[in-house]
């Protein structure tokens, strides 16, 4: 898929939703920005904040204003427990859904843990000049969104993004 306007190197804030978890023990987190700079993407900004709606709205709305960022990756808080609030904060913050990554995933997901996928409430979408990827908290379901979907397409949606 490259193209003659993809992006070379990506700059990505991360963004992990936990009540329980500090930056040692996130191991989605890590993963994310493990594979992140295997990819040659550079990792500007990491915190790990409360499963919190005002935290998060609060932190998202700091992030996309920073010309620092081109991509944000969230994980955790997309199930459909009480306390799951990403989505309906990500979804009300988006510009423009990528509907297929959503899809993708679900699909994917389904291959590894069957119909328990359909609980999965990943998304993606544009806010402004930046992308963001809301990712279950899971590192199987990290591993997976970033091996096979993320990475592969992101130095393309910068790109266009950028044009």
């Amino acid at each position: 898929m490259h193209h003659g306007h993809d992006a070379s190197s990506v700059h990505v804030g991360i963004l992990t939703m936990s009540d329980t978890r500090t930056k040692d023990e996130d191991k989605s987190g890590m993963l994310i920005r493990s594979l992140l700079e295997e990819g040659g993407h550079e990792v500007n900004e990491y915190e790990v904040i409360p499963d919190d709606g005002a935290t998060i709205n609060s932190m998202l709305h700091e992030w996309t204003t920073l010309a620092s960022l081109d991509a944000i990756i969230t994980n955790g808080g997309t199930g459909i427990s009480a306390k799951d609030v990403t989505y309906e904060i990500v979804n009300g913050m988006i510009d423009k859904e990528i509907e297929g990554f959503g899809e993708l995933f679900r699909m994917k997901s389904y291959e590894e843990i069957g119909a328990k996928a359909m609980l999965s409430r990943a998304l993606a979408g544009t806010i402004g000049q930046s992308v963001l990827f809301a990712l279950p908290g899971s590192s199987n379901a990290v591993r997976l969104a970033m091996t096979d979907l993320i990475l592969p397409a992101l130095p393309h949606i910068v790109g266009e993004l950028r044009k």
